[in-house]
């Protein structure tokens, strides 16, 4: 559910029915035990809201745990608190191995320095110190890792406060013309959010699919796969309306209808580097496909302006950013070349601001996320970047970082993003240049492909993100805390999600050859059975290749699936797949408006496959 909120009058409501059996309807009065909630604000005004009324989560029968916590513990201060827990744990990379502090790395030196005096019994014995634990005997490192890694788990997944927004008052509210806001407001409940179950697969795609884009309404889905054609389906009915070629010359696309068109503009754009307008007809036909920028790299995500249909922003490895407006004659147009300390910076993702269209936020090849405003560009002044935010442990970490994914929030105040083999933070976009996250999102792993993160929720209630592990976790923005995981992915990664613009379902995809249709039709909320494993191992995983590449970080490379499908079982430290650019300037991308008929366009730095 992104922040879009539109009528429903002319579209089924999927799965509404199934959402309330005859017994949690009428049992109102039974008592269970409260559990966490988004904090609605619209929801606290309306008499179901207040104290005196439904005490049940929700509306709904719910056997999780039933421990409330304090608002403080909801804030962003759990970093705070989490601080003391981490201080003698190496930070780089979110590890929990053990990392003796400053003052005590001096004192275990002199220490060292007159022991190595006493002979060679005693120099024997300090060489068995563990290097990564500290500990005399190396056997008491797992020991003492697993116990603040339970400590850091428990923290994580600790019990909520009652939720405010109740379904079954609000549900009779609706029924009686008393409310018109119900699905509204339940998109961003976290009762809904806990009863997410698959609902069924769109099945018949050649590969792993590389995007899943919903139209304005939401009631046309695009996909692409290994077959470089996109195929337009009604997602509700399960069955493909258009299926046509792309154009695109390797795998690896990225689609997105134009709003306020009628659904008769597509764009992609691919590790081609091409960027692409397809025109099509009731989208039942393409008339062609029209060739409008070419960056020399992979561009692998759109940003389209909210409520226009001609223009939208592309980003790419070569570091560039064109402003495409498709009512020019040449409808390409260079807007910044993204450097730091001279050198470019390749691209990964781009979000445009929807509370101002002037703005725009890309990451990619480092730590940074560089917000522009297109009235104020001078690559003189500060490389054209209005702010530019990172985590402070991350500035001058020791090995390599990447950010595969950034999104505004629905009012654009807040920025996520999503850092390879780190966390996902969120940073206030009004914030000054250079300042610290808001807040941190753990649990998931994020290492071996591009992956998405998305606001989920009409006013951006909750998080959501595909991991490596094979499940998709959501976060409750205010509080941090993994309010719900499912697996979905067999290959064992999730790349891409969407939101619906304003019905509570998410469509989302991976290395399975399908798409997968999720909606909130499950009969009690998911007990996050088995959590706490998947966390742990994520964990240690992520540790275990951020302790091996800081060794051979020169080497680390980030790669796109195609990439990593044929080297699955190989370490994440050979890889080898950045965009990687001379210090002498490079020829700017060309623009062109040829049609996918005609031959011998210049083709861009492609990624290896």
């Amino acid at each position: 559910m992104s922040h879009q909120e539109g009528s429903t009058d002319d579209f089924p409501d999927v799965g509404t029915e199934s959402l309330f059996s005859p017994e949690e309807q009428s049992g109102a009065a039974a008592a269970a035990a409260p559990e966490a909630s988004s904090d609605i604000e619209m929801a606290a005004a309306e008499p179901s809201t207040q104290d005196g009324g439904d005490r049940r989560d929700g509306g709904f029968r719910n056997d999780a745990s039933t421990e409330s916590r304090s608002t403080d513990r909801e804030s962003s201060g759990e970093d705070v608190e989490l601080e003391s827990l981490e201080a003698r744990f190496l930070r780089r990379g979110g590890s929990l191995f053990y990392y003796p502090l400053p003052g005590e790395e001096e004192r275990e030196g002199e220490e060292q320095g007159e022991e190595s005096v006493e002979g060679g019994d005693e120099e024997e014995e300090q060489s068995q110190v563990c290097s990564q634990c500290g500990a005399a005997n190396h056997e008491q490192c797992p020991l003492e890792e697993d116990t603040v890694l339970e400590e850091w788990i428990s923290a994580e997944t600790s019990a909520l406060p009652r939720p405010r927004w109740q379904v079954v008052p609000a549900l009779r509210q609706w029924q009686l013309g008393l409310s018109t806001r119900f699905v509204y407001e339940a998109c961003g409940a976290r009762a809904f959010v806990q009863r997410f179950r698959l609902q069924y697969h769109l099945e018949g795609h050649f590969g792993f699919t590389s995007t899943v884009c919903l139209n304005q309404r939401g009631t046309r889905l695009a996909t692409s796969c290994g077959n470089l054609k996109v195929t337009v389906w009604d997602w509700v009915r399960q069955r493909p309306l258009l299926n046509f070629e792309s154009g695109h010359q390797i795998n690896g696309i990225q689609a997105k209808f134009l709003p306020n068109c009628g659904d008769s503009t597509l764009a992609t754009c691919g590790h081609d580097g091409q960027v692409r307008v397809a025109e099509l007809i009731n989208a039942s036909y393409c008339k062609n496909t029209k060739h409008v920028v070419q960056h020399k790299g992979a561009a692998y995500e759109l940003a389209l302006e909210p409520d226009s249909p001609y223009k939208f922003l592309t980003s790419g490895e070569d570091a560039v950013v064109f402003t495409i407006d498709l009512r020019q004659h040449q409808p390409a147009s260079k807007i910044v070349v993204t450097r730091e300390k001279g050198k470019r910076v390749g691209l990964y993702t781009i979000s445009m601001n929807p509370a101002n269209t002037y703005q725009f936020a890309v990451a990619g090849d480092d730590q940074f996320v560089r917000i522009y405003d297109q009235r104020r560009i001078d690559e003189k002044e500060n490389n054209g970047v209005l702010k530019k935010f990172s985590p402070h442990h991350l500035v001058d970490c020791d090995f390599p970082t990447n950010i595969t994914s950034v999104v505004y929030s629905h009012d654009g105040t807040e920025l996520l993003a999503s850092y390879s083999d780190e966390d996902i933070y969120l940073f206030n976009s009004s914030h000054s240049d250079g300042a610290q996250y808001a807040k941190r999102f753990k649990g998931h792993r994020n290492n071996i492909t591009i992956k998405d993160v998305k606001f989920y929720g009409p006013r951006s209630e909750f998080v959501v993100s595909g991991s490596d592990c094979g499940h998709i976790f959501f976060w409750e923005k205010s509080s941090c805390q993994i309010i719900q995981y499912m697996e979905a992915d067999r290959e064992g990664i999730v790349n891409h999600l969407e939101p619906h613009p304003y019905l509570p379902m998410l469509v989302t995809s991976g290395l399975d050859h399908d798409v997968k249709i999720w909606t909130p039709t499950a009969e009690a909320a998911t007990e996050l059975a088995g959590l706490k494993d998947v966390v742990k191992k994520n964990k240690r995983e992520r540790d275990s290749d951020t302790l091996y590449r800081t060794g051979i970080f020169e080497s680390y490379r980030l790669q796109p699936p195609t990439q990593q499908m044929s080297q699955r079982g190989h370490h994440p430290g050979k890889r080898d797949h950045r965009a990687a650019f001379p210090d002498e300037e490079l020829d700017e991308a060309s623009s062109t408006s040829d049609t996918s008929e005609e031959e011998g366009q210049d083709q861009g730095q492609c990624l290896p496959s």
